[in-house]
């Protein structure tokens, strides 16, 4: 194959299912639930396990696609939304690295009720939605996992609802930031969250300037580090209660 057609991109991808591969072993580390299975267990979901790289734009999840596969971010950034349905269009949440989502619709094994979206280039993981329950059945650990996804999911969402009522575009900043920054749910972000400020304006709900702006006042506050290519968090507590002065 020549240079041109190898970096040519087709006209129509290919599904996101149909490029799945197995997990590298740095991949594999990533993936913060394995560790809580026993040997049996995680070879079990080491062999269910698929990985996709996902470009900008595609969709991972569809509002009405019955859910057959419980997703996680290995690298990367994705978006949750309602962009499709009938209502005013909302954004949940943004899905940074070491995060994991759809347990709930899982559980009840309906459709989704939400779109997911690739935002930056990402490493996609998918577990079948059989071996999510099996390993329900199986694994106390994983109970424990799935569970407590879903209580700090649940308090995530309840802030998220405080914070679109309040007008303030640094407080919402703030608060969607440290959102991104929590460390169960996403425990692969650490300090560092590679984002850009057209992504995070994305999320958030503003233009890209008015972010820009918040995203200075933080910074002399020492609240966060605007770095290249990301956002440093200096006091995770601080951007959680953030009020504006």
């Amino acid at each position: 194959m020549s240079a041109t057609g190898f970096l040519a991109e087709p006209a129509v991808p290919a599904p996101l299912r149909q490029r799945a591969r197995r997990a590298t072993s740095a991949e594999l580390a990533a993936i913060p639930w394995l560790g809580v299975l026993d040997a049996s267990q995680r070879q079990q979901a080491i062999a269910q396990l698929q990985v996709a790289d996902a470009e900008v734009g595609e969709r991972v999840c569809r509002i009405g696609k019955p859910a057959s596969y419980w997703f996680g971010v290995v690298d990367g950034l994705l978006k949750m939304s309602n962009d499709d349905s009938s209502g005013q269009a909302i954004t949940f949440t943004g899905v940074p690295p070491g995060g994991w989502f759809g347990e709930g619709t899982l559980l009840k094994r309906e459709v989704y009720r939400y779109n997911i979206q690739v935002l930056r280039k990402s490493v996609v993981a998918g577990l079948p939605l059989d071996t999510f329950h099996q390993l329900l059945e199986q694994s106390i650990g994983f109970n424990r996992f799935v569970l407590n996804q879903l209580n700090e999911r649940l308090g995530q969402f309840i802030a998220a609802r405080e914070t679109d009522r309040i007008g303030n575009p640094d407080v919402r900043v703030a608060r969607n930031l440290a959102a991104l920054f929590h460390p169960l749910l996403y425990p692969g972000v650490g300090s560092l969250l590679r984002i850009t400020q057209q992504e995070l304006a994305y999320l958030v709900g503003l233009s890209r300037q008015r972010v820009n702006e918040a995203l200075k006042r933080l910074q002399q506050q020492r609240l966060i580090s605007v770095e290249y290519g990301g956002v440093r968090v200096l006091d995770l507590q601080g951007l959680r209660q953030y009020q504006y002065p």
